[in-house]
This record gives structure tokens, sequence and C-alpha cells, in this order.
């Protein structure tokens, strides 16, 4: 039997997950969690074979807690799940540490593949995803475009503002000093070479960055 951890800030998407993987009968979902935090904790109790992720969580977002879990136990077994397919997302998961990366588009055959193929320790990505990762991999780099250029905080911090949070609040969720935000965000400005967050707004939307 495969213990899974599914963490999903959406209660639904987690009900429709949990029954879309029970469908197998040698996968169980032994424990929920809404954010990365409540991931991690839940990781250290029940230490199951498989944490799915998703990237975009509050408080924590996967990338991190994937890292988290992983200071913990490198040997976790996790596999990334996230609404869009864009080759930016599908490198930083592999290089956070994860073994697999699926989208929520994904089948549930490839789902139940993936769960499995991670628990023994396999990596697995969707066929259509393979070449460009082997490219961005082997480049050194998460890619070409103006995305690949922000750090994993730095990304999640976009998406944050981009979603209407005050600085204090993305502070608070961060668990770091309102200077320590908007060093990020003149940074995030600077390197995609935006000027105010009107624009830093749309270009999260432009690039499919929202719900990530």
């Amino acid at each position: 039997m495969i213990r899974v951890l599914l963490a999903d800030d959406h209660h639904l998407v987690r009900a429709g997950m949990k029954s879309l993987l029970e469908k197998s009968l040698d996968i169980r979902v032994v424990a929920e969690a809404s954010d990365g935090l409540e991931a991690v904790t839940q990781f250290k109790a029940l230490r199951p074979d498989v944490v799915i992720l998703d990237i975009s969580m509050p408080n924590m977002d996967g990338l991190e807690a994937a890292k988290y879990i992983l200071s913990i136990d490198q040997s976790a077994a996790i596999l990334i799940l996230t609404m869009y397919p864009e080759k930016q997302y599908a490198v930083r998961a592999i290089r956070a540490g994860a073994l697999g990366y699926i989208t929520k588009s994904a089948s549930t055959s490839e789902l139940h593949a993936a769960v499995r193929n991670v628990a023994v320790k396999k990596r697995f990505l969707l066929e259509e995803g393979v070449d460009a990762l082997s490219a961005g991999l082997s480049s050194g780099k998460a890619g070409a475009g103006p995305v690949d250029s922000l750090s994993d905080r730095e990304l999640q911090v976009l998406r944050l503002i981009a979603r209407g949070r005050k600085v204090k609040e993305i502070s608070q969720e961060l668990d770091v000093r309102t200077k320590t935000v908007e060093t990020y965000r003149s940074r995030i400005l600077r390197k995609l070479g935006l000027r105010n967050n009107a624009e830093l707004c749309r270009f999260a939307f432009e690039n499919a960055l929202l719900d990530g």
C-alpha cells in the first residue's frame, strides 16, 4: 500500500484528487494539508511514502515545502502538482528535489503512474514535458524567459503581490521583515523591467503565474 500525503489549499480539489487516487487499490491518502507548513507538520508525524504538493499554497508554497521536507528526510518522495504545464515550473520542481511533476489536467492513469513511480524513487514526467525539462536542466537555467531570472522566493512574492496582498500581509505569511519584502519587490521589478505593482499584476496574469 502506498501511503500518500496530499497538500492543496482548495478543499474541493483535495477531495477530487483523493477520490481519483483511491480508485487504485494500492494507493491510500493517509493525510491532507491545506498549506505548505501543514504539509511539513504532517510529514514529520506520518512519514508517508509519497508527498503530493500543489505549487501554489499559502504560508509556504509547494516548492519551499519540498525543500523543507527534504531537509528533514532526503529520501522523501515528492510529486509536485500544478495547474499549468509551463517548463519553468517543471524545472523548478525537479531542482527543488521533487521526483515527479504532473499537471491537474493529467488523466487518472497518469496520476496513478506518477505516484507509483515516485514511491519507488523513479522520476516521473508527462511525456510532453520531458524534452523541455531536459533542455532546461542541461542549460543550467530554468529557461530563457524573464520569469526564469527570478528565484523561487521572488516568484512566490510576485504571486502574492499580484493577488493583491499588502507588504505587511506578505511579511507575516512568509515570516520575514517588511523591509525584506520590499527588497524582493524591488528586485522583481528590476529583473522584469517593470515600474509598479500594476505592471507586475499584468505580467503575472499574462504569464499564467497566479494559479501555478
